[in-house]
């Protein structure tokens, strides 16, 4: 494993941390079994950071994490990171009551790296004049908290703004081939380098889209130049090669992701990328760009949604419908799987009462009752019909 020194905290990180967003589930909740055993495998091959939250499956990540590494006493060996929910905060206190029940979840005195969660700039304005400052100084002070940083959803202008407001010692940003110039961006990302701050990446797959089926043009440009190569290994080592990032996050919820993340952070270097590599990955982006619907990166805060609609996989179908030359398969499976069996609540897009409960909590700001509009648009309807019966028959036959 490759580890960079975050210089603001002297800390040696893995290059590569894990993120306990996306553990593997069984029945709606953590598959424990499952996700202890990827733990121990993530701390074997020298993964040393990991990044929970309060919300993170339903409330129970933290508790999870915490329960393996007492359990095994792995507690000394790797470096806790957690988030405090603005949005459940109304007063002072508040902040100091839900850190203490981290504290108790993860059943330690203290956590490593402590982030606001999710900041934009009207959460900050909120969190900084209810006393946040002086709310992680104390923190500080009594042990509880050794670094304190933020996560960022929002306009570049309004990084800056956080950035320049508070003595972080890291931040967490969105940055990734299809982000370079969304949220804080690559400018973000230098400004924050500039000020010494350490920088971690979140979402550096997109929610997966970076590693699953690529569209053909991009895909051949990755065979042409080395066939061996996965589409996270492309992906991942476009991040790694910026020298100011200091770890980037995966929510690896198998145990070949794990392995083959693993076998590129071992030589992901700083610097690394060939101008060709570089010329290759930035055609890559630009095709991404061009084809991608909705900018929906799975992370699911959207949910629950009141009305029953599953956001985020209809986002995905609705994406992959128009990334692929494959049209049908996405159409089908998106009526299949979100439609209604047995008499169940459906799932789709057309189940929106327009609440605007979800546009709330988007970390990527999008007006979602208006793209699911466009997504039932496009894939229901008497079209829609006829296409579910297509996939359903071609479903059975291949079983």
């Amino acid at each position: 494993m490759q580890y960079r020194k975050m210089e603001s905290t002297g800390d040696d990180l893995s290059t590569l941390g894990y993120g306990l967003m996306r553990l593997p589930q069984r029945g709606g909740a953590i598959d424990e079994e499952k996700a202890e055993k990827l733990i121990l495998q993530t701390v074997e091959k020298g993964i040393n950071y990991f990044d929970t939250a309060w919300p993170y499956h339903g409330g129970k990540s933290e508790a999870f994490l915490g329960n393996v590494l007492a359990k095994h006493g792995l507690r000394e060996k790797v470096k806790i990171a957690t988030k405090l929910p603005p949005w459940l905060c109304k007063t002072r206190k508040d902040m100091d009551d839900i850190l203490n029940r981290q504290l108790e979840f993860l059943k330690t005195d203290h956590i490593d790296y402590y982030l606001l969660h999710a900041l934009d700039g009207g959460s900050w304005e909120k969190m900084r004049d209810m006393g946040a400052a002086d709310f992680l100084d104390t923190a500080i002070t009594d042990g509880r908290i050794t670094n304190p940083g933020f996560s960022f959803h929002g306009a570049r202008n309004e990084f800056k703004t956080i950035c320049d407001q508070y003595d972080w010692k890291f931040c967490q940003i969105q940055y990734n081939l299809l982000d370079e110039y969304n949220q804080a961006g690559r400018e973000g990302l230098e400004y924050a380098a500039s000020k010494g701050f350490g920088i971690i990446i979140m979402e550096p797959l997109r929610g997966g889209v970076l590693a699953g089926k690529l569209p053909g043009n991009i895909r051949r440009l990755y065979e042409k130049y080395d066939s061996s190569r996965s589409n996270a290994d492309w992906a991942l080592r476009w991040i790694w090669n910026h020298p100011a990032v200091t770890v980037i996050l995966s929510g690896m919820n198998h145990e070949d992701q794990i392995e083959s993340n693993c076998r590129t952070a071992d030589v992901a270097y700083a610097g690394s990328l060939t101008q060709r590599e570089k010329e290759i990955l930035k055609q890559a982006g630009e095709v991404f760009q061009a084809s991608l619907r909705v900018g929906c990166t799975g992370c699911q805060y959207c949910l629950p949604c009141p009305a029953g609609v599953d956001i985020p996989r209809a986002f995905a179908f609705y994406n992959a419908h128009h990334m692929f030359r494959d049209k049908l398969t996405p159409w089908g499976m998106y009526l299949v799987q979100l439609g209604s069996r047995d008499g169940e609540r459906s799932s789709l897009a057309s189940n929106c009462i327009n609440c605007g409960k979800c546009t709330q909590h988007c970390p990527q700001h999008i007006n979602i009752p208006k793209e699911l509009k466009r997504v039932q648009k496009r894939f229901e309807g008497l079209a829609g019909r006829f296409v579910a019966s297509i996939v359903r028959r071609m479903m059975t036959v291949t079983k």
